[in-house]
């Protein structure tokens, strides 16, 4: 797919070599415009460096704002209060411009990316409006330090995924978990688990570039949870059934992905435990989160996660088929945790999918698990 990225005078223009590689990585081909202001910041020869294509300064005889305005999107990062304002009135006075306009036209997908003082952002709020009320997308920008900065760019390249790929889960609203929960011993000690939050953030990115609408729910995680999805930090089981409660009603679609303690301690002390006694703990066995989301919303499609230590694969399959008896899951995703190179802490793994049907992947990564996950959603 080709992706015409227009940079423009903002200083995170700076950003935009990193952003080019990244999307070539992603196997976009990319394609840049960029304003006399922006080569003020970045030399040209930096991105036809991360892009392999010359970059784009003026338009001559080739008319290149017709022939790159059907692309399969435009991407302007940074964008300008000044272009985006111009675009608004469509003002072609400049190539990003032109190009902008005869995209619009042509009904190609457009993607913003304003980064400018916090003061200019405000300013030019009745013009971004007006765009979106047209159909053009913007992303939010990280709003700090009295600016509108450029946001993380795997949130930009999630937002392009999102745009150039068909929605086949359009509007549907999916809530995640994922990340390991803590259960407190005393005020500073507690047990938990290893979950790196990798395969739920995974599923999560996956739904959102179908066109789910995506919250995620997440206890202790080792990796960043996107700005692009509704998101909260919980940390105790509790914690986690009491925000749950708060949003399966509206939900289409769960996904029990977090390694939710299966025990907390019967008593926790108020203050810290003194190292140099023995203290015998005591565990109760925690609800089981699952259990409780079709009582709650009979209709949602509820998927579970199961993870096991080194049992065969017929235990899983009928360790799976159990669960799914118990809680009336439609689909559950079960994995050994003790395969070398898959679970806990790895960027892969090795799975079992579990409803009507058995289908065991090869080792993957989470991210090829997460997909073939939504296509059994879908």
């Amino acid at each position: 797919m080709e992706i015409i990225l227009c940079v423009t005078g903002s200083v995170a223009a700076i950003e935009t070599v990193k952003l080019a590689r990244e999307l070539k990585r992603q196997n976009f081909e990319v394609k840049c415009f960029m304003s006399e202001d922006a080569c003020k910041i970045i030399h040209p020869n930096a991105l036809e460096f991360a892009t392999g294509q010359e970059v784009i300064l003026d338009l001559t005889g080739k008319i290149e704002h017709v022939k790159y305005s059907q692309s399969d999107l435009i991407l302007v990062a940074p964008a300008t209060a000044n272009v985006i304002s111009k675009f608004a009135y469509k003002i072609a006075d400049n190539p990003i411009n032109s190009l902008l306009i005869t995209a619009f036209g042509h009904d190609t997908p457009i993607l913003m990316v304003p980064s400018m003082h916090d003061a200019m952002f405000t300013a030019i709020q009745e013009n971004i409006n007006k765009l979106k009320e047209e159909g053009i997308n913007f992303i939010s920008p990280k709003m700090n330090e009295g600016k509108a900065k450029f946001p993380d760019i795997e949130d930009i390249v999630l937002a392009v995924k999102r745009k150039t790929t068909p929605q086949t889960l359009n509007s549907k609203k999916i809530l995640i978990t994922t990340g390991a929960t803590y259960e407190a011993i005393d005020e500073v000690r507690g047990i938990s688990n290893r979950s790196s939050g990798k395969m739920g953030l995974e599923v999560a990115k996956q739904a959102y570039i179908r066109g789910a609408d995506v919250t995620v729910i997440h206890g202790d995680v080792r990796v960043a949870i996107p700005k692009l999805f509704e998101s909260y930090g919980v940390l105790s089981t509790f914690e986690m059934i009491t925000k749950m409660k708060e949003l399966i009603v509206d939900a289409d679609v769960f996904v029990s992905a977090a390694a939710v303690s299966d025990f907390s301690p019967s008593k926790v002390e108020g203050i810290k435990m003194s190292s140099s006694k023995e203290y015998d703990l005591k565990l109760t066995p925690n609800p089981k989160i699952i259990d409780k989301i079709k009582k709650i919303n009979p209709n949602i499609f509820l998927v579970g996660f199961k993870a096991e230590y080194n049992v065969s694969d017929d235990k899983i399959i009928d360790f799976a088929k159990k669960q799914i008896d118990r809680c009336g899951a439609d689909l559950v995703v079960t994995n050994d945790v003790s395969i070398e190179g898959a679970g806990f802490e790895s960027d892969n793994n090795q799975v079992i999918f579990v409803d009507d049907e058995i289908e065991k992947t090869d080792l993957k990564t989470k991210s090829e698990i997460a997909s073939l996950l939504m296509d059994k959603i879908v």
